[in-house]
């Protein structure tokens, strides 16, 4: 009779120690892969469970989905709605590591980059790459004047609210936290450098400064041209002459991919058609780079009003303070573009 009772405790214990054995190597034994082809994984906002299991699965950063449900119910991993975000997961970790690291809501961090475009659509599209909020939310919020006028801005200044820079962003942020978080760059960005005491000694204001600098981006391609060029700009402006500036046409007219200014972008009929109306348009004709706003901020003190692409130079300028100066620069430029003609 002991033997019996003895056998039985050694099955029953063999069976728990099989059990437990299973147990532990679902929870402790690698389920991720040893070699990883997608190492992040992206886990959309009101995500279910399933989905969740359905995106590792799909990435191939799961090996077994059993094991890796049974241990996601252990550890209280299983919502109605799952911890949305952007994670790097490792190679080889357990699903303990792995639903450790996904609960905790540890994402990895992803760098928006914001450069050059011509319109808020431009933004929209761009942000859109890297943050969860898709392109149309976005734009519909920059087109939403109830909303961007509470920051102070309309559909023709809101481009200046956005300063090209590298932002660290989670990936799990909205069109609203994305604005807002623009805001305060923004902010952040004006009140360095002594920017707004600068933009006051010019008479100016941050949307003005942001405007003209728009121009000089689209303008000038040379970074050391751009503070004589914004110094002429402001000469024209004092003198009540019209700037002139070949990208406000192009912008007027929304012929982006011109490579020529002709006669009918300049006789276009737009309050941002700078060869029609004086002073500057109503707002940004694009995107302005930080090097391109401290240019108009640091602005060259001279007499020149006129400007002329320099022929023996491609890229830069000649420039001139009287027209008769400037016309003698202009004959020179057309003759060497009739060369290239022939």
């Amino acid at each position: 009779m002991l033997k019996k009772i003895l056998f039985g405790i050694l099955v029953i214990g063999a069976i728990g120690g099989f059990f437990a054995y299973n147990k532990y190597t679902a929870i402790m034994s690698p389920n991720v892969p040893n070699i990883l082809e997608h190492n992040i994984v992206v886990i959309p906002t009101n995500s279910s469970f399933n989905h969740v299991v359905e995106i590792l699965q799909r990435n191939n950063q799961i090996i077994d989905t059993v094991s890796f449900r049974e241990v996601a119910e252990m550890m209280q991993y299983k919502k109605t709605i799952m911890r949305c975000g952007r994670y790097k997961i490792n190679p080889s970790w357990s699903n303990y590591s792995l639903i450790s690291h996904l609960r905790a809501g540890e994402q990895a961090p992803v760098k928006l980059v914001l450069n050059h475009g011509w319109l808020v659509e431009d933004v929209a599209s761009k942000a859109a790459q890297f943050i969860e909020a898709d392109s149309t939310d976005l734009a519909n919020l920059f087109f939403n004047e109830n909303y961007i006028a509470a920051f102070g801005y309309t559909s023709e200044t809101l481009m200046s609210l956005f300063i090209p820079n590298t932002y660290e962003f989670y990936w799990n942020k909205n069109e609203k936290d994305f604005f807002e978080r623009m805001v305060k760059e923004h902010d952040r960005f004006w009140k360095s450098n002594n920017r707004l005491s600068k933009a006051k000694k010019l008479g100016l204001n941050p949307v003005e400064v942001y405007t003209l600098a728009s121009i000089v981006e689209r303008e000038i391609a040379k970074d050391e041209e751009k503070k004589r060029v914004a110094g002429l700009y402001l000469n024209r402006i004092r003198k009540g002459m019209r700037i002139e500036a070949d990208p406000t046409a192009k912008f007027a007219t929304r012929d982006f991919k011109a490579t020529r200014v002709l006669y009918k972008h300049i006789r276009f009929n737009s309050p941002y058609n700078t060869y029609i109306y004086k002073g500057l348009p109503p707002g940004p004709i694009s995107m302005a780079s930080i090097t391109s706003i401290d240019a108009v901020l640091d602005s060259e003190d001279h007499n020149y009003y006129f400007m002329c692409v320099e022929p023996d130079n491609p890229g830069y300028h000649v420039f001139a303070e009287t027209l008769t100066e400037h016309s003698k620069n202009a004959r020179r430029y057309h003759r060497w573009l009739d060369g290239l003609k022939k």
